[in-house]
């Protein structure tokens, strides 16, 4: 039997650690939903009982509704469950990651006393240590970090434990979030959905993306191989208007 990796058990102690830490939670008595849009007063009865396991469409409606009236009283009760179908890409499968962003970011879990938000920042640390060294991680880096950006409100922290994280895994992943990422970066946008984020904060952070892949793309990228038009895109960052567009290497006309 293959012993789980030192990430892998810091993520599975930050697992049982949320489970223990928010055991006996439920969601407030006065908090409801649309029964025609949301679902059943019997399932909004499971939410306000603690310690019941939710089936997958009920945990996915749950944190997917982004008008409950008391957001973080929610968010701590379906917070174990949430976690491990994040891990385990159940969540990715089910619904677009960002709604799971958008309801830690509602939740405004930061704020939660020491206890609580503690668990949640060593849950998403582990989660994205996992995620940038584990070659079988279940959750592509790119929907991770999206996730992580909108439940936290920062993108730095990430970014820099990507650029010391020096593995094949961690090159590998890089080359397949820019894979993703290229069209939107070329054309000045911040490549994945936000919910809580202004104008102005979304060119922040896609400011700060853009430099750092000028930064630590390149080298990371030709040390795995990576094809030499994705070098040439990421080259094209540090371009704009014209010069970016005229350059024989813009990947026209699919841009």
């Amino acid at each position: 039997m293959t012993q789980p990796t030192p990430p892998r058990r810091r993520l599975d102690a930050a697992l049982a650690h949320l489970a223990t830490t928010y055991r006996g939670m439920t969601a407030h008595p006065d908090d409801g939903n649309c029964e025609c849009h949301w679902g059943s007063a019997e399932e909004l009865a499971r939410l306000k009982t603690p310690d019941i396991e939710l089936d997958p469409d009920l945990l996915r409606r749950t944190y997917s509704a982004g008008d409950w009236d008391f957001p973080a009283a929610m968010l701590r009760r379906i917070l174990p469950q949430l976690a491990r179908a994040l891990v385990s890409g159940e969540s990715e499968r089910l619904a677009s990651m960002d709604y799971a962003g958008r309801a830690f970011a509602l939740g405004r879990g930061q704020q939660w006393p020491a206890e609580q938000s503690t668990a949640i920042r060593e849950f998403l640390d582990a989660w994205w240590v996992v995620t940038l060294t584990d070659p079988d991680a279940e959750v592509p880096a790119h929907a991770v970090l999206a996730t992580l950006v909108e439940a936290s409100g920062v993108l730095d922290n990430w970014l820099g434990a990507w650029a010391t994280t020096d593995s094949p895994v961690a090159d590998q992943r890089l080359a397949e979030a820019f894979a993703e990422w290229d069209y939107d970066l070329l054309n000045d946008e911040l490549p994945w959905s936000t919910w809580t984020l202004t104008d102005d904060d979304k060119e922040v952070l896609r400011a700060a993306l853009t430099a750092w892949l000028l930064r630590n793309a390149p080298a990371r990228l030709q040390r795995i191989g990576a094809d030499p038009q994705m070098l040439h895109r990421i080259r094209l960052l540090g371009l704009t208007g014209p010069a970016r567009w005229d350059d024989p290497h813009w990947p026209s006309p699919a841009y």
